[in-house]
């Protein structure tokens, strides 16, 4: 087994008055050589944004965007449609960019902070139709319980939101003291975990808010929460 530990306070971050950003990989202002990728996975941000401000229209091409709200109402509108489309917890909203996408992204309330991770994913097919979608998942069925939140396009699974890659993310929500055994589709498959809330053990490395662990070359892996913990976890081909 391989793994990568990112502690939250060894991550990148900016602070712009109306966006507070943490960066797991390199982004922007932030590099580091080795945070550029884990696998196909590109970037996962963390943002903070302050009330009625947010991320004018601005382009996207070849990457598959995946941003799931934790706090507050997310406010979507692109060129591929005129109206904003409200995107809030328990939902999870994806964009093929492919051949070309303009898209804006604002906190939809006046008063509230929204708090969100967003994903990039390099696709496995270039210059795709733009397109764009989004799903409402039960924070129920992830209750010590993998939930599928996207899959790929060639996968199977009903329910899920779907990407141009071989990509599985999920998430759980543990009670202290559970166990969770993790296992990989592929050998060619590495998983990034973020430890959102609570304290998880994986391969004797604790994990904490906020921290995550890349785990490879492997089949399976162990989770342990020593509290009530939340994760998220991103399966993507190592090699694409």
């Amino acid at each position: 087994m391989k793994t990568v530990l990112h502690k939250a306070e060894d991550r990148g971050y900016a602070n712009h008055g109306w966006l507070q950003a943490n960066h797991s990989f390199s982004f922007a202002g932030f590099y580091n050589p080795e945070k550029v990728n884990f696998g196909a996975l590109r970037v996962l941000n963390d943002d903070i944004i302050a009330p009625k401000m947010g991320f004018g229209t601005h382009p996207h091409d070849n990457m598959e965007i995946i941003t799931i709200p934790l706090k507050g109402v997310l406010k979507h509108r692109d060129n591929m449609g005129d109206a904003w489309i409200p995107v809030v917890p328990g939902e999870v909203q994806v964009m093929s960019a492919g051949t070309g996408v303009q898209h804006s992204e604002i906190n939809g309330s006046d008063s509230e902070y929204l708090s969100l991770f967003q994903i990039w994913i390099f696709p496995d097919t270039q210059n795709v139709a733009p397109r764009y979608d989004q799903k409402s998942f039960d924070s129920a069925a992830r209750q010590n319980q993998l939930q599928t939140l996207v899959t790929s396009m060639n996968n199977s699974h009903e329910g899920s939101l779907k990407v141009h890659q071989d990509v599985v993310l999920t998430r759980i929500d543990l009670d202290a003291d559970k166990n969770y055994e993790y296992k990989l589709k592929s050998e060619n498959h590495g998983v990034y975990v973020m430890n959102i809330t609570g304290e998880t053990i994986i391969n004797s490395h604790e994990l904490n808010s906020r921290d995550a662990i890349g785990v490879s070359e492997t089949e399976s892996f162990n989770i342990r929460a020593h509290q009530d913990s939340q994760l998220l976890l991103i399966e993507v081909p190592m090699v694409f």
